[in-house]
């Protein structure tokens, strides 16, 4: 159990001395007993792997009074809950709301109309050379497949890679971008040429964006300044609670540097940053897709500081960097930094340091970028592939995986969790299919216009919710056809997760939990008493990390928020039907049934268990 929660890119880390509490939790939880509203929508199609049959959605109760789903755009009149569900339908649709059907229009955007000439996505990348941050992460791997197998003439691409020399760049290069199985397709279509190929494409230079110039040799920096078009930056620090010092140096001031570079660049056409949906914090209802300006707070939005709160990005950089400067390097100081983070980000209106300091790198880069036309990719939870280059890929725990995998062995039977609540899932194929097909889109120089920042959000919450209680039926249903086996090789039956929305009620079931898979509640007096304490103290370890976990992922799991993706859907309208079918994002077209059950379990279990379960 320790080592599948520690592993989680978002949670790898110690548990706490105490537990953080979410002040803004407390805001929604008495809207918990009000009556559910349903909504019943039928329609699907065009995903290219299959067609969603009619059925019924929970809308979170977090978002209903009276009957309605109150959905605001901060100062906007709230709007009814037909407004929730926008997923596109070639044939038109209906919603149920309490009852009451209510017959909609076709869409008349991208499910049905697509240009005959489409945005160029392929004629766009032909002979275009990038830079790319992060290129060794989980996303940046997954956008660099699809550039090589679907435009092998593409120019040169630019690799920013931490390492002490060109050499052991190249290292890295190989062992954890080149050498894994996401690659096999093209492996396959250019065979012995296959690493030749490669590096005759991507170019990896050694840099750090938390460094002045980006960390580039001065002869490396010249060539990419004259060379490249575009400009992606996917580099970020995503563990939700990181020292404050830390995250601000990649996720704020990194931004920051790599924007003065980009300035440099002679023909750069289009700067994209690869940020996240929760940089939208602890606003309620339906979230638009607008771009942060510098000093937005999010706490004075909410009126949750008497509408006096202001940010200001400077300041805080400075408070963290005195920090640091004044405090030790023991693990006692490490705390005490994070313990700062998250005091900071959440009297701000965030809910953690992750999502805040992405929030002011989205400041500091619409402050800093003049005449820089800028994207920003706001993807909700990424999970493994949709069905490019193959269904299921994914690397290392994703967020909601450790859950996903501790239930599957056994070592997790509950969770706290708002059960009406909705987990916004995108698969990784799907975020780098807009990502590309922004950038065809914005990436084309427009001398008469003023250079714009667009954002996209890639998320299902609003027009697809996966609904936390019908996940755990999907999950128990996966695991009951097909069960993991314990060391004995044995199968492992797991019960239905059962779903809490109190932090004492979760509490005391993870102690009767323990205590059964443990023996402790049979009898024990035969047992020696050294051993009794050690079984002890591992129940109480087991109990601290599971409940550490689930504060974590607290304002993740009570999330008040539904992300409009009006632009993204937009984007699509702009698409021919060849696009569609090779670079298709339509997240409203998703089977949940089909996609957890047949193609995201079986994809952690066999890439990132290797089959061990």
């Amino acid at each position: 159990m320790e080592a599948l929660f520690l592993t989680s890119s978002s949670s790898s880390i110690a548990a706490p001395n105490k537990l953080f509490r979410h002040d803004w939790c407390t805001l929604v939880r008495d809207k918990r007993r009000l009556s559910p509203t349903w909504c019943r929508v039928g329609g699907g199609g065009g995903d290219g792997r299959s067609i969603k049959p009619e059925r019924s959605i929970m809308v979170s109760s977090l978002l209903k009074d009276r009957g309605q789903v109150l959905i605001r755009e901060q100062s906007s009149p709230a709007m009814d809950a037909e407004t929730l569900v926008l997923s596109p339908n070639e044939n038109g649709r209906y919603i149920e709301v309490n009852g009451v059907k209510t017959l909609l229009p076709p869409f008349s955007g991208a499910a049905k109309v697509g240009s005959k000439e489409g945005l160029g996505i392929v004629s766009f990348l032909q002979g275009k050379k990038f830079l790319i941050t992060g290129s060794t992460g989980f996303l940046a791997k997954v956008l660099i497949e699809k550039v090589l197998r679907m435009a092998p003439d593409v120019g040169k691409i630019y690799l920013l890679i931490k390492a002490k020399n060109k050499e052991a760049a190249i290292e890295r290069l190989k062992k954890e971008v080149l050498d894994t199985e996401l690659f096999n397709t093209l492996r396959e279509t250019h065979g012995a040429s296959y690493m030749s190929f490669m590096l005759e494409k991507l170019v990896p230079v050694t840099g750090n964006i938390c460094d002045s110039n980006i960390g580039l040799q001065v002869d490396s920096a010249e060539e990419i300044a004259k060379e490249v078009d575009v400009i992606i930056n996917s580099a970020a620090n995503t563990t939700f609670n990181e020292r404050y010092d830390v995250a601000l140096d990649i996720n704020t001031r990194g931004p920051g540097n790599l924007m003065g570079f980009a300035k440099k660049c002679k023909k750069l056409k289009l700067f994209l940053q690869v940020s996240t949906a929760y940089v939208n914090g602890q606003r309620q209802g339906r979230i638009m897709e607008k771009p942060f300006s510098m000093g937005d707070c999010i706490a004075t939005e909410n009126f949750l500081e008497g509408n006096k709160k202001a940010l200001d990005v400077a300041k805080e950089l400075k408070l963290a960097l005195d920090a640091a400067r004044e405090g030790t390097q023991d693990q006692e100081e490490a705390q005490k930094m994070k313990d700062l983070g998250l005091e900071r980000a959440r009297s701000y209106g965030w809910q953690d340091t992750y999502v805040f300091t992405k929030a002011m790198g989205e400041m500091m880069i619409n402050s800093t970028r003049g005449d820089v036309p800028v994207v920003i990719i706001r993807p909700s939870v990424i999970e493994s592939t949709y069905k490019d280059p193959f269904p299921g890929w994914m690397e290392g725990n994703r967020m909601m995986d450790p859950i996903v995998l501790c239930y599957g062995k056994g070592q997790l039977t509950g969770f706290l969790v708002d059960p009406k609540g909705v987990l916004d899932v995108v698969p990784a194929d799907m975020v780098v299919n807009a990502t590309l097909a922004a950038i065809a889109k914005h990436g084309v120089v427009n001398t008469d216009q003023e250079p714009e920042i667009n954002v996209y959000q890639i998320a299902s919450s609003a027009i697809n919710p996966l609904v936390f209680e019908d996940l755990a039926e999907l999950l128990y249903n996966h695991y009951k056809s097909t069960p993991c086996m314990d060391s004995k090789g044995v199968p492992i039956m797991v019960p239905l997760m059962k779903l809490f929305d109190s932090v004492d009620d979760f509490s005391d079931h993870l102690w009767k939990d323990a205590q059964e898979r443990s023996g402790l509640m049979n009898d024990v007096s035969s047992v020696d008493s050294k051993m009794l304490q050690k079984i002890k103290f591992i129940c109480k370890k087991s109990v601290e990390q599971a409940k550490h976990l689930a504060t974590i992922y607290e304002p993740y799991t009570f999330y008040g928020g539904r992300f409009d993706n009006s632009n993204t859907q937009r984007l699509l309208e702009y698409m021919s039907e060849a696009e569609k079918n090779e670079f298709g994002f339509d997240v409203g077209n998703i089977n949940w049934k089909d996609y957890i059950t047949n193609v995201h379990i079986p994809g952690l279990r066999k890439h990132v268990l290797k089959g061990r379960a």
